[in-house]
């Protein structure tokens, strides 16, 4: 099978102009490399890492298990909590794409942002949900914890923190 018809299957499609495909120009550059540091100031740099706790990293990537949460199963209200998260956090939305499962009605899906991305996935008939929640720049990922835990009202909350891009 091909990669465009296994995007199909995903409820995607390549055409331009389609809803599910967008384009974007954005110039991104990086700091240099060690050796040629001692020519660039920090005012001068144009890259999104950021600097906390005396480290320096891409972007704040949260793992985040819900259990025994609650609507789950609710395609609309999913996608407004996606938006109620990137709002909180300060981010750029781009393109929200999610997909409802049945006969359990499950929820898949990803929330683009300039920043990076929020994806879910549910499993409503166990009350469980599965997020990613992966921001760069100046955006505040940590507070999409507590957008969930009001929304969907889960008796145990896991987050998981991992600063992506340290190695750099």
């Amino acid at each position: 099978m091909s990669n465009v018809h296994a995007l199909f299957q995903l409820g995607m499609d390549l055409d331009e102009g389609s809803s599910t495909t967008q384009t974007e120009d954005v110039t991104f550059e990086c700091q240099a490399k060690p050796e040629t540091q001692m020519h660039n100031s920090d005012e001068d740099r144009k890259d999104f890492f950021i600097e906390r706790d005396g480290e320096r990293f891409a972007g704040t990537h949260l793992i985040i298990d819900l259990m025994q949460a609650e609507q789950l199963d609710d395609l609309a209200y999913v996608e407004e909590t996606l938006r109620d998260c990137v709002t909180a956090a300060g981010a750029t939305l781009l393109h929200i794409h999610l997909h409802h499962f049945t006969p359990n009605g499950g929820v898949s899906g990803v929330a683009v942002l300039a920043e990076s991305h929020i994806s879910i996935h549910t499993w409503p008939e166990c009350g469980y949900a599965a997020l990613d929640v992966f921001m760069c720049g100046d955006a505040r990922p940590h507070e999409a914890v507590e957008v969930l835990r009001k929304a969907f009202s889960p008796e145990r909350v896991k987050v998981e923190e991992h600063r992506r891009g340290r190695e750099v």
